[in-house]
């Protein structure tokens, strides 16, 4: 095969990541995809496929994880050799799963089954995305649908894969050059929106019980753990929560104030550092408690450093520690060295790994709605985000200053807006460097901070919705639908086909 549709399909596939946050183009889809699908039609052999998918794949996935690059500036000196090929490296493995659409394709029948076989199985390699490996579910197509809380009301039902499915064999149809495919195009999109119109008419009403107050202190990831900045760090993170606390007690003397401070906010060790927790107390509003990141560690019994974790913790206004939660599901090369350490590449500051924790849970307090903490990349996995007692709200506090002004946070800011729809469950977002954000039950935005910013964000927590289809029977559902293409796409002729035209 000459290099021309490997470069075509390439193109095709970066493309197609401006229709991802935050740009959302969704309408190039139209254009790439039924591109792409000509070029596997082409293609003379299984072999020729899976090239031109994993030429898409990685085009695709090069312009959608570029911001990966900005985590090396904080520590340039060192990191500067990985700058040309952290992308595309990163790009390539998850590539490989676009392989796996091409390939069903180019066996499938041409014409509908064809479309459905690139659906059913696009769907089917984002699903194994997000299990293999310790999983990746980044920028599923679903996402593009994420700028608006209106399109997004089917993930209640069918969760963020079942957009997929929708989106791309949607985006699919003008391959097939008929009016008649292309109307139902139309019909299943204005039956899409009219479902997203239906479903957020019929949300109730905000209950006004507990008052949320989330800071974000906008601190660079080159100057969080230096000695000098320990101090001034942990002032920022005070001066804003005594500012907007006393305002908000002020207003609402009688409600509940939950404060909330991102991932690792604390320069210090808060279910350690008793000193530390009496000055967050002071700072308290009454009647006020604060949830905060911070790292935590365990000493054994020779008084070295044993253990350290990723967690959140509850800070009551007696500076009493109320609870701790640790992260479960640890990012690799960050938290972590896999494959027992062969790629030395550590981006976190020390040397020792962390540890991970038990896993989704629901934590109670006096006086505040039970929530799922979430920290960090815990909330891009569709269907893993609450344990086996249903929270009234989701909690995730992230730093994402490792990727600056870039469209990383816009990305992770989509998936947690679409776990809020998927579970109808509000979620609360809470940011180092931005965005900070409340959504309701429905994923309608309540309030945000912008990426880059410095200050608070006050707003009532908004009450659970019923529990939904995808909250109930998780990724069954969007499997299940994933299958039907599947076999209706008969792409098992093709290979039939193929080897009779070999033999």
């Amino acid at each position: 095969m000459s290099s021309r549709p490997l470069v075509a399909a390439l193109g095709l596939g970066a493309a197609s990541a401006l229709a991802l946050p935050p740009l959302h183009a969704v309408p190039v889809l139209l254009l790439t995809l039924p591109a792409f699908l000509g070029l596997l039609g082409a293609a003379r052999s299984w072999r020729a496929a899976l090239g031109l998918g994993l030429a898409f794949g990685w085009g695709h996935h090069i312009l959608g994880t570029y911001w990966v690059s900005h985590a090396l500036f904080t520590d340039l000196a060192r990191w500067w050799w990985l700058l040309p090929v952290a992308a595309p490296g990163i790009a390539l493995p998850l590539a490989l799963f676009s392989a796996l659409p091409a390939l069903l394709a180019w066996l499938a029948p041409a014409g509908w089954r064809r479309v459905l076989a690139f659906s059913g199985a696009w769907v089917l390699a984002e699903m194994l995305r997000g299990v293999m490996f310790t999983g990746f579910p980044w920028n599923l197509i679903g996402t593009v649908w994420a700028f608006s809380a209106l399109p997004l009301q089917p993930a209640s039902l069918v969760g963020v894969h079942g957009l997929s499915l929708l989106t791309v064999f949607i985006a699919c149809l003008p391959a097939l050059r008929s009016w008649r495919w292309g109307a139902l195009g139309v019909v299943l999109l204005a039956g899409w929106m009219g479902f997203g119109a239906w479903r957020l008419a019929e949300a109730g009403p905000a209950v006004e019980e507990t008052r949320l107050i989330l800071v974000q202190g906008n601190v660079a990831q080159d100057l969080k753990w230096q000695e000098d900045q320990r101090l001034p760090i942990f002032q920022r993170y005070l001066t804003l929560t005594e500012e907007a606390g006393r305002s908000a007690h002020e207003a609402h003397p009688h409600a509940r104030i939950v404060v909330i401070w991102p991932e690792t906010a604390s320069p210090y060790l808060l279910a350690q550092d008793e000193q530390a927790r009496r000055a967050i107390a002071a700072a308290l509003p009454p009647n006020g408690v604060l949830l905060a990141g911070t790292v935590r560690a365990d000493w054994g019994a020779d008084g070295r450093l044993a253990r350290i974790y990723n967690s959140l913790v509850g800070v009551g206004g007696d500076a009493a520690l109320l609870t701790v939660f640790d992260k479960a599901h640890l990012v690799p090369f960050g938290e972590y060295m896999p494959l027992g350490g062969l790629l030395p590449i550590r981006m976190v500051t020390g040397g020792m790994d962390f540890t991970a924790g038990p896993g989704p849970a629901s934590i109670s307090l006096p006086g505040i709605p039970a929530f799922s903490p979430l920290i960090c990349y815990e909330v891009i996995f569709p269907g893993h985000v609450v344990g086996a007692e249903r929270p009234a709200w989701l909690l995730n506090v992230t730093n994402d200053a490792w990727f600056g002004l870039s469209a990383g946070p816009y990305q992770h800011l989509a998936s947690a807006r679409l776990r809020a729809v998927e579970e109808g469950l509000p979620m609360v977002r809470v940011a180092q460097t931005g965005i900070s954000a409340v959504f309701d039950a429905q994923g309608r935005g309540l309030g945000w901070l912008g990426l880059g910013g410095r200050g608070s964000l006050t707003a009532w927590l908004p009450p659970p919705a019923a529990a939904t289809a995808f909250s109930q029977l998780g990724l069954l559902i969007p499997g299940f639908f994933m299958v039907i293409a599947l076999l209706a796409s008969n792409f098992w002729r093709g290979r039939h086909k193929y080897m009779q035209e070999q033999n």
